[in-house]
């Protein structure tokens, strides 16, 4: 689960496993396997990150070794 912000500043968690793409125009929309969507202020690279991150803490992988 990572947490992102909307527009207004709402905090929103989404499952990460269930994101389908990142779109730009030019805040980032996500996109989510239900066919919902999240306009939120983290850019692409942002929620790549806290994917990853969150991933690592999960399965105990540490991307700096």
């Amino acid at each position: 689960m990572i947490m992102l912000t909307k527009l207004n500043n709402a905090k929103v968690v989404l499952n990460s496993a269930h994101i389908e793409s990142v779109e730009l125009i030019p805040e980032s929309k996500v996109l989510m396997t239900n066919g919902k969507f999240y306009i939120v202020k983290e850019s692409a690279e942002e929620i790549i990150e806290k994917t990853i991150a969150y991933n690592g803490r999960i399965h105990c992988y540490r991307a700096d070794r």
